[in-house]
């Protein structure tokens, strides 16, 4: 080789390094207003508005339409690309829908725990770091590109039921929690550097709206569930979540779901959508259709009769983009058939360019703006991949402790490590997930602790036909202490496929009952799954010394797992949904949305606010190494209630006004303190979540208890920390009544403060 082959080889050697190692790689062909473009749209100096009324002025009508689906077609004349929209980053950037890939110089990225084990922590802090590092590695894949911009996620709908596949996707099943969980990680999503709420790092969107919760259960399917939902739990259940995301988080997007509520597609109901998400809530964004959902009320939900009637119903209820093909196959018939105003498709395009402006997708050479310096090198860095092991740690649940826990290496000189989870890699990350940059499974985890004995016990987690069976009993019985790994993944529960029981599947039980029985020293009891099981034969099985519930833990699942045994790290989570008996999923129907008990049919109603029957563990159960103690500093007896002056509540006595809307009170800018000390009286430190609940006065079926806030402290030995919390009497003690309206019930509130109780008395003011 001469030397200028020499040095063109090295030249190019240097250029592939220096792509590889995180520069940009995009093509101009990837990008619009490249060069020296000098259309009006493209004009930095121009206000967004008017660089998108210009854009969309500019479109024929063919081309307007082909902007309305997902994949949306390039525009050669205005040297615009096609973009693809369907991107998804549940918790950490996935390849599930088309705008991510991963391989070349971009492998893998940070897979963090599902989104139900995040959510055990407790922590809003941490929920909004998670969300910034992974639109930094969203960022870095689009630089690179392999990735888009707009990315849909979270899912914030309520864990109803038990047995729902995607409940594992959600932060748990109450709405305050919900709300909390998305707004942050929409955030965290969201949010640039510079705080301008008129630029987004990459665009979320919150899903499915609304009351979407059942998938595949005893042949009912999503695509044709009418969901009967009353007013009342649509208002103090249901919405609540998406509200938090339009309100609190500026979420760019809210996709409507596939199921019917009370007889109409969400996707077609112009008071869900433009009445209640753009009218009520001011959504800055777009609304997007659950992937095929405006094919599907066509096709089999049989709403319209022609599939222009569709596509004009959907438009005109406010739906801007739809993921899938439908809208850009008929809206131009629906047009030129007059079922369909032109300006109701310029009115979505606005919506939906005004968020890729937004994103910065108009402004020219992804290179010179900001985040442009992100590539491959900040994807799977040591900083990401330690912060999924602490968010790992700080959900898994500890719901069990004879007091051998931890265990102490030094006199677990082999431990049994059994069961069908217990070398997971891919259940550990549960769904929606992409490709991680590594795994630590619970036995390489354990592993580093002492010496281990392995057996699977099990085929699979649904350990049928199981002859390992036995081999797993010995391994038990010749071991100083057995951790035994159980649950589901996602043969058992995922999208399109709910349970149908609450108990652990095939001969699971068995397998946990006898190595249980067969050990000499203390056995853990590890339950990986999304939803919850009845395991009351091992709760109350004395041979059993711990359990812990590690939801789906992500990529360093095993390490955070083997941490909490062994007493690295001292467990702080608590369980964000009810773990009901198997009863309840023998006699209660998932299709029956009814959150309120009905005492006439024996219904017992859903959720910790107001279900009334048995539980295996509450909503909010979780134990620590260390014990917490709580003083009430300071909390109001008596809050006076003015009204308007106008509503008859304020000229008569307050006993005759049991509950007040709070359109007719002055509450608005009406708060309420409470400031609580928190001890650490162990003797070691630890992670603590202090919930405020309260208990309403009983009228209009209130909640028997509902969360309002919570705070995540981290306390050393003997530490105390103060809080306070601040509560807005309109929002945060108000109920709703069967209409869906929001009032304030006269009467005593009592307050659950920790293991505390306050009684604050609301009276009318005179």
């Amino acid at each position: 080789m001469g030397i200028m082959e020499n040095l063109v080889f090295v030249l190019v050697f240097c250029i592939v390094v220096f792509l590889k190692e995180g520069s940009l790689v995009q093509s101009v062909d990837n990008f619009p207003c490249s060069g020296q473009s000098s259309f009006p749209f493209c004009s930095t100096s121009l206000p967004i508005a008017d660089r998108v009324k210009d854009l969309v002025g500019r479109l024929t009508l063919p081309e307007k339409v082909q902007q309305l689906v997902n994949t949306a077609s390039a525009i050669p004349r205005l040297g615009i690309p096609k973009y693809e929209w369907w991107s998804e980053a549940l918790h950490g950037v996935s390849d599930v829908g088309p705008g991510t890939r991963f391989g070349g110089a971009v492998p893998g990225a940070t897979s963090f725990p599902q989104v139900i084990l995040t959510a055990a922590s407790f922590n809003t802090s941490l929920w909004q770091a998670i969300g910034q590092v992974v639109s930094t590695e969203a960022r870095a894949m689009y630089n690179a590109g392999q990735a888009g911009l707009t990315y849909w996620s979270p899912n914030v709908n309520i864990f109803r039921d038990p047995r729902w596949g995607r409940g594992q996707e959600t932060p748990g099943e109450d709405p305050v929690l919900a709300s909390k969980y998305g707004s942050n990680y929409v955030r965290g999503l969201q949010d640039t550097d510079g705080g301008d709420p008129n630029r987004l790092k990459v665009a979320a969107c919150c899903k499915h709206y609304t009351a979407y919760d059942v998938d595949q259960w005893s042949g009912v399917q999503r695509y044709t569930f009418n969901a009967i939902v009353t007013q009342q739990d649509l208002e103090d259940t249901f919405n609540p979540p998406f509200k938090s995301c339009v309100v609190d988080g500026n979420v760019a997007s809210v996709m409507c779901s596939y199921n019917k509520v009370n007889g109409v597609p969400t996707c077609a109901d112009k008071n869900l959508l433009a009445g209640t998400i753009r009218g009520q809530w001011n959504l800055n964004g777009y609304i997007v259709s659950d992937c095929d959902s405006v094919k599907v009320l066509f096709e089999n939900q049989h709403y319209t009769t022609t599939p222009e009637d569709a596509a004009a119903d959907a438009i005109q209820a406010g739906l801007d983009l739809n993921c899938g093909d439908f809208l850009g196959l008929h809206t131009e018939a629906a047009v030129k058939a007059g079922k369909l105003p032109e300006s109701a498709v310029d009115a979505a395009l606005v919506n939906i360019f005004t968020v890729l402006m937004r994103l910065g997708w108009f402004d020219g050479d992804p290179a010179k703006q900001p985040y442009g310096n992100l590539g491959p090198k900040d994807v799977c860095t040591a900083e990401h991949q330690q912060l999924a092991l602490e968010a790992a740690r700080q959900g898994i649940v500890l719901l069990k402790n004879d007091g051998s826990l931890p265990l102490a290496a030094n006199k677990v000189q082999s431990l049994a490590v059994i069961g069908p989870n217990a070398n997971a890699t891919k259940t550990m990350i549960g769904n929606y997930a992409g490709t991680p940059c590594k795994y630590t499974t619970p036995l390489q985890g354990l592993s580093a602790y002492t010496k281990t004995l392995y057996a699977a016990g099990c085929a699979n987690v649904l350990c049928s036909g199981n002859n390992l069976l036995g081999g797993a009993v010995q391994t038990a019985g010749n071991a100083v202490a057995t951790v035994l790994i159980v649950g589901g993944d996602q043969t058992l529960e995922k999208e399109s496929l709910d349970r149908m029981d609450l108990l652990l599947p095939g001969q699971q039980q068995q397998l946990v009952s006898q190595a249980a029985a067969a050990s000499k020293g203390p056995v853990i009891l590890v339950i990986m799954s999304g939803g919850p099981f009845d395991i009351s034969f091992a709760k109350d099985n004395n041979k059993i010394s711990g359990i812990l519930w590690v939801g789906y833990p992500g990529q360093a699942g095993g390490a955070a797992i083997a941490d909490v045994i062994f007493g690295a790290y001292n467990p702080g989570g608590r369980l964000p949904v009810t773990w009901y008996p198997q009863d309840f999923a023998a006699k209660i129907p998932m299709t029956n949305m009814n959150m309120r008990p009905d005492p006439a049919t024996g219904y017992p109603g859903r959720t910790y606010r107001f279900y009334t029957g048995k539980t295996v563990y509450m909503f909010g159960d979780g134990l620590s190494y260390t014990n917490f103690k709580h003083t009430l500093v300071h909390a109001p007896q008596l809050i006076s209630l003015p009204m308007d002056g106008k509503h008859s509540c304020s000229h008569k006595s307050s006993n005759s006004c049991e509950a007040v809307r709070i359109t007719h009170t002055k509450c608005q800018n009406l708060f309420m303190e409470v400031h609580v000390e928190v001890r650490n009286v162990g003797r070691r430190e630890g992670g603590h979540v202090l919930f405020l609940f309260s208990s309403p006065p009983s009228r209009h079926h209130a909640p028997k208890k509902q969360l309002l806030g919570f705070r995540k402290l981290h306390l050393q030995a003997g530490a105390m920390e103060k809080v306070h919390f601040t509560l807005n009497v309109c929002k945060d003690l108000s109920i709703v009544d069967k209409t869906g309206t929001r009032k304030l019930p006269v009467g005593s509130h009592l307050l659950h403060i920790g293991d505390l109780q306050h009684s604050v008395s609301l009276q009318i003011s005179s």
